[in-house]
């Protein structure tokens, strides 16, 4: 169900420097700060980076796409489990791949571009608050679980962009003029993610991004035909975390996502660039550092020991670190190579997060609520004797998928 706590409001003009809005976001820039190249992302490492690059990557990204020649009978890697997964991707994946002709990686690599023109003729916006609250009506109809906007802030948007085809850097195509990034959150399928790790779990990923696409497109071209410039993107362009704290949607955890409190860290993240005019949310806090400094359940539960168990520090294990950003910073390498041993993307740490739960239940809400105070230790205690957090059969999953359509079996 979708779902916006956060109120727009007319930030005062100490409210609009960068130093204030890093304090309320709880973000720590350094002197050695530098904007983040696409290129070195882990993802496009893995096709020119010989640390990264390997057989097992190639065939990770080939399983999204051709079948492989000898299925796995491991419960999870079947063939009704990719079938389900690659299935789940098809409408990212068509705009993703609908111009590679024209070096471009919509969605991924490269903001959308597939929007009609709108008019010459500007709506008039007497009240940047009232255009917010319009824009987070249009985003929750076309399907978006949360939405917060932000300033436009070009400390979290790429250097450069990142070139397949030429293994090289690209420039940022964003126009002049930008004011504000609406970002919008898809809430993953609770079941699918206890699956984690499988080849079935990572449809939850891939209908997340599907809904992200239609959304993402049907919002900005809502604001073009009002006569602004809108520019959708998905993983593409900017880096989406920073923007969504921001916007007020939550908080930075351990394991390097965000922590809703709607959804826990069980979400996907779009964004919308425009010049419409539009008041900005503040970030909110509920108490997500404080419980994360306690808690090392991600980082005992990675397979990959890719989450830190310190405290958020300056330290890059990488290129694909940021730079001059003190938090709790993630090996991507190590992650990724488990990725690709496993032909599926891993989230065990989403799983196994405390935040990960079901909030339509009120003990859910009451565990959230008292985790953020200072019984926070105890409410760790009591999710580990749960079981909250163990995996789920795939199997199962498809038994109880079988069941809900009044059906029974294996």
């Amino acid at each position: 169900m979708a779902r916006v706590e956060s109120h727009p409001s007319e930030a005062g003009p100490a409210d609009r420097t960068p130093e204030a809005s890093d304090t309320a976001a709880g973000f720590e820039l350094l002197d050695g700060f530098e904007r983040f190249h696409q290129r070195d992302d882990v993802f496009s490492r893995s096709f020119w980076d010989e640390e990264v690059r390997s057989g097992r990557s190639e065939l990770f990204y080939e399983t999204y796409r051709t079948p492989l020649q000898k299925w796995k009978t491991v419960d999870g890697f079947t063939q009704r489990d990719y079938a389900l997964r690659n299935a789940s991707w098809h409408v990212p994946d068509i705009f993703a791949e609908l111009k590679g002709a024209a070096d471009r990686r919509e969605g991924f690599l490269d903001e959308f571009s597939v929007l009609r023109p709108g008019p010459d003729e500007q709506v008039e916006v007497r009240s940047p608050a009232d255009m917010a609250r319009d824009v987070k009506a249009v985003a929750r109809t076309f399907g978006a679980d949360l939405v917060g906007i932000t300033a436009y802030d070009e400390r979290w948007v790429y250097a450069s962009k990142y070139s397949r085809q030429t293994d090289g850097e690209k420039e940022q195509e964003l126009p002049d003029g930008i004011t504000s990034v609406i970002v919008i959150a898809q809430s993953m399928d609770f079941d699918l993610i206890k699956t984690v790790p499988s080849a079935l779990s990572g449809t939850a990923t891939g209908i997340g991004y599907s809904k992200d696409t239609t959304v993402l497109l049907a919002l900005a071209q809502y604001i073009v035909n009002l006569g602004y410039r809108a520019v959708p993107s998905m993983n593409d362009t900017a880096l989406a975390i920073p923007y969504a704290i921001k916007a007020g949607l939550g908080e930075y955890g351990r394991h390097g996502l965000l922590i809703t409190e709607e959804f826990g860290p069980r979400v996907r993240l779009g964004k919308v660039f425009t010049d419409l005019p539009l008041a900005h949310d503040r970030p909110k806090r509920f108490g997500v550092r404080e419980f994360c400094e306690v808690c090392r359940a991600c980082t005992d539960a990675c397979p990959a020991k890719a989450i830190p168990g310190g405290a958020p520090s300056a330290e890059r294990h990488n290129r694909s670190n940021l730079a001059g950003v003190v938090k709790w910073s993630v090996d991507g390498v190590k992650c990724f190579q488990f990725w690709a041993n496993q032909n599926s993307d891993c989230s065990i740490c989403v799983r196994v997060c405390p935040y990960n739960r079901d909030y339509s239940r009120a003990g859910s809400r009451l565990w959230r609520r008292l985790a953020g105070t200072p019984l926070r230790k105890l409410m760790l205690a009591l999710d580990r004797r749960s079981g909250r957090g163990d995996r789920m059969a795939p199997g199962e999953w498809w038994r109880r998928a079988r069941a809900r359509m009044g059906g029974g079996g294996p």
